[in-house]
């Protein structure tokens, strides 16, 4: 047994020794001038007496290896949706020489949408930040440079930047849409894009303001007060001279959306609707409300009624809720009947106006809509609508009634054939067969109500004046006749 053991020992032994005498091993590592990698190891097989029967050739076989640690990773600008392709960058949170790990705040960049806060996927230090605040950052390619700890984030960054396009599957990359901070060279000052804008007509270092909010945040109070007590307010609308100043990233995109839309043939239509029943209806609904405390909000406004009823005619008109597409030619354009109705909705925002839509109105509730409309309201106010929010709108309300006017002209956007404008709600004289109470007889006497203007465009090229007559008067009778809106509810 014990024979047996040693002979097994030397034969290990000797296979060992023969491996150390004729194996060769050596590997490279090459690097393309596209920076991909290609790792092998070549082992020549040996030619000792023991191993005759293999012929002296090489084999290949991939090998992981790794670049040396503290490399610098280009940190891209992935793509956040809507087929937005730049964004101008509103502030910095980090500069160069500074620490960072994985999710801390990189930058808030703008798009013509909404106000979106990057965060980083790597942890190391920053080495170098590749636009200054105010330039234009193109989507896929490197805002920031971070010197890494970990090889692996480099080799993931290459495979991402060269392999394919970046992506928001392919590029990971973490987005935040929150409040934005206000950052300074080394310190962040806590304010919403509502509260700076306020700073800037006044001309106010926001830095120099101690915020009385959560966490020290600037509120809008501080601002007021500030300027209150004379320090440093200058109202800033005042031209004094004349100047040149670029369009901002809004403009620059309203500038762009409007020059395609008004290549469309456009025809207007208006009329008025009497809302007196609707406003009883109303009313009751938020008495409704007040007695449960099931809801979010404590009332409801017109709005989330418009657009209910809205889309309970637009299922007897659907071609208003069409696109047309390859609509370079009559002989290969179409029409794209689309089953939900994502109706867009117009609001000011710190940034400009901005028009998100409320996905499937056809499925919900008045309640329902509510509840979206309030949750756009809070992240409008934070200039942080989330970018799904913009995307696959079929038509568009829009609401200008609580700023003012009567007859609108909308202009639709290259992706709709549709658009109806709300003018503002008064209370006006008009005819009215009422019964005398002394007679029994109808008499015409002038009431006073309660009336809507209300404004269509609609694109020529697909859709008939007719059509959209008719599909204002369903409309209208939905809204003048509330009984008939709730028969039509499921």
């Amino acid at each position: 047994m014990f024979l047996r053991s040693f002979n097994v020992f030397r034969v290990c032994f000797h296979i060992l020794h023969v491996l150390n005498q004729n194996f060769q091993y050596f590997s490279h590592r090459l690097v393309n001038n596209k920076r991909t990698k290609c790792n092998s190891i070549f082992i020549k097989l040996p030619t000792n007496p023991y191993l005759k029967k293999f012929n002296p050739t090489y084999y290949v076989r991939d090998l992981h290896t790794s670049y040396p640690n503290n490399a610098v990773v280009p940190f891209l600008l992935a793509d956040i949706g809507e087929g937005i392709t730049e964004c101008e960058v509103v502030q910095w949170f980090i500069q160069p020489g500074d620490n960072i790990s994985e999710f801390d705040k990189i930058c808030e960049v703008q798009s013509d949408k909404a106000s979106v806060e990057i965060t980083s996927r790597y942890t190391g230090v920053i080495k170098k930040l590749h636009y200054n605040v105010g330039e234009m950052a193109k989507v896929g390619n490197p805002i920031v440079d971070i010197e890494t700890d970990s090889s692996n984030e480099l080799e993931s960054s290459l495979i991402n930047s060269e392999v394919s396009p970046p992506s928001p599957s392919a590029q990971v990359q973490s987005i935040n849409i929150t409040e934005p901070l206000i950052s300074g060279e080394k310190t962040h000052t806590l304010a919403t894009p509502a509260v700076r804008r306020v700073a800037r007509e006044h001309n106010i270092d926001i830095s120099n303001i101690k915020g009385t909010g959560k966490n020290g945040r600037i509120t809008k109070e501080n601002i007021l007060n500030y300027v209150a007590a004379g320090k440093e307010a200058q109202p800033s609308k005042e031209i004094v001279e004349d100047k040149l100043v670029p369009l901002s990233f809004i403009q620059k995109s309203m500038f762009k959306t409007m020059s395609r839309s008004l290549k469309i043939p456009h025809f207007g239509y208006s009329d008025e609707y009497i809302l007196d029943d609707i406003i009883a209806s109303r009313n009751l609904i938020n008495d409704y409300i007040t007695r449960n405390n099931q809801f979010s909000f404590n009332k409801i406004s017109f709005m989330p009624i418009f657009i209910k009823s809205f889309s309970v005619a637009l299922k007897k008109f659907p071609i208003l809720n069409a696109c047309v597409i390859d609509d370079d030619d009559a002989n290969t354009a179409k029409l794209k009947f689309r089953r939900s109705h994502n109706i867009g909705i117009a609001m000011d925002t710190p940034g400009g106006l901005v028009v998100p839509n409320i996905k499937n109105v056809q499925a919900k509730s008045i309640f329902e809509i509510a509840s979206d409309i309030r949750r756009l309201q809070e992240a409008r106010e934070k200039n942080a609508i989330p970018p799904n929010d913009f995307q696959e709108g079929t038509i568009t309300l829009s609401n200008i009634g609580n700023i003012g006017g009567t007859s609108l002209s909308p202009v639709i956007v290259s992706s709709e054939v549709c658009i109806a404008a709300i003018g503002k709600l008064q209370k006006v004289p008009r005819f009215e067969d009422v019964k005398d109470e002394v007679t029994g007889q109808l008499v015409e006497k002038v009431v006073g109500k309660h009336v809507i203007p209300v404004s269509f465009s609609a694109d020529h090229r697909v859709i008939d004046g007719a059509t959209v007559a008719r599909f204002s008067q369903e409309w209208k009778n939905l809204l003048e006749n509330p009984i008939l809106l709730s028969a039509e509810l499921r």
